[in-house]
């Protein structure tokens, strides 16, 4: 049998690359009913029940015909998800609306947050650092310590690792317009209702960016290299602020 390669040229300023679309590395943590699931924000579990009445049942098992279940679950507090400037607006602004295109230009890059008193914080000097590509639209930030148990992490009260505001607007200043993070948040877990990095990132209300996106809780597993990847950037059509959603790396060569 002859194997099948579906390949998508990308055509970068002077550069030229190629994507295997038959080898995708999906970032996304998956969702299942129970606690093993990530949780933030003092969310309860996951649930995935069979729905039910008095003449019929959505679970085979137990005699139905079909599996037919009601799925609860907040974007925010389970799973990867990408939200948009309605996360923090008085407007109506929806993901579904703000994000038309989904291949980007992307590039990997792994950090490890400085310990700042009581926080762990990844910090403008952090970013200065990184060698950003040229025409890079989207950046995926691993943080280390990067193990599977992320997967099911409960970040509630936990204080998790946040990225300082400043950073944040140098980020935007180098033409990120789409940041996807291992993390709760941008911001810390207490900080008022301020916000800051969310405000920054999309310029709100001055002047706001609503193209730009924030994705938190990716995975990207330790065997994947830093480097430039074809994003995909998957959501639910969900008019909300924030929707599931499955970011898949394409690697370039």
């Amino acid at each position: 049998m002859t194997a099948i390669q579906i390949n998508s040229i990308i055509k970068v300023g002077n550069k030229q690359y190629v994507a295997n679309l038959l080898e995708p590395i999906d970032i996304s943590a998956p969702l299942r009913s129970g606690p093993d699931n990530i949780h933030a924000w003092y969310v309860g579990d996951v649930s995935f029940k069979a729905v039910e009445n008095e003449n019929w049942i959505g679970d085979v098992n137990r005699g139905g015909a079909v599996n037919f279940r009601d799925v609860y679950f907040n974007p925010h507090g389970h799973g990867t998800h990408t939200e948009c400037v309605g996360h923090i607006s008085k407007e109506n602004f929806t993901i579904n609306q703000c994000l038309k295109t989904f291949f980007f230009l992307s590039q990997l890059v792994t950090i490890t947050p400085e310990k700042l008193n009581d926080d762990e914080v990844i910090t403008l000097e952090q970013v200065k650092q990184l060698t950003l590509q040229e025409h890079v639209q989207a950046l995926v930030i691993r943080t280390l310590p990067n193990t599977d148990a992320k997967l099911t992490k409960h970040y509630s009260s936990k204080n998790p690792p946040y990225i300082q505001a400043e950073a944040v607007a140098y980020l935007v200043a180098s033409g990120i317009n789409h940041l996807l993070v291992d993390l709760p948040s941008l911001d810390r877990e207490h900080d008022e209702g301020k916000l800051a990095a969310h405000h920054v990132f999309w310029n709100y209300p001055q002047d706001t960016q609503s193209h730009r996106t924030i994705t938190e809780f990716v995975f990207v597993p330790n065997i994947i290299q830093d480097d430039l990847y074809l994003l995909n950037l998957q959501i639910a059509s969900f008019e909300n602020d924030a929707a599931p959603s499955k970011p898949i790396l394409f690697k370039l060569v």
